[in-house]
């Protein structure tokens, strides 16, 4: 079905990402703004540190409308533990089977040194499928 099953001709090489520091608020607005269903979340030198998904903003919110404090920065709400990534080497087949498994809809794309170099996603991978003209 597909002509290429390298996860680098159809990932996102410019995830939009943001910084651990920045505030949960300017991270609703990257979300919103970008139409994506989360960010990853990169240290000053690049290196993958976590993900903050749609759903873990309104958490966030949410919690703070309830006890009326702050909603905080990215690094209180983000995952930043067992988080699963793919190397630009790897199958996309295999990527996508285990992004299906897992019920994830993206994943961020990292070098051998955790350096983040892209990300793929569920739309990404079906876009590209029916661009090659697969029928469905």
């Amino acid at each position: 079905m597909l002509r290429s099953v390298d996860l680098k001709d159809y990932m996102q090489e410019k995830p939009v990402t943001i910084s651990p520091d920045a505030s949960l608020v300017e991270a609703v607005d990257l979300i919103t703004k970008n139409r994506v269903s989360g960010l990853c979340v990169i240290g000053k030198d690049g290196t993958l540190l976590g993900i903050l998904s749609e759903l873990d903003c309104l958490r966030g919110i949410l919690d703070a409308t309830y006890s009326q404090g702050s909603v905080g920065q990215v690094h209180e709400h983000m995952t930043s533990e067992n988080i699963n990534s793919a190397r630009i080497s790897d199958d996309i087949i295999n990527v996508a089977t285990d992004m299906l498994a897992k019920g994830q809809r993206r994943r961020p794309v990292v070098s051998e040194t955790n350096q983040l170099v892209g990300q793929i996603t569920c739309r990404q991978i079906l876009a590209g499928i029916r661009k090659l003209g697969a029928t469905l």
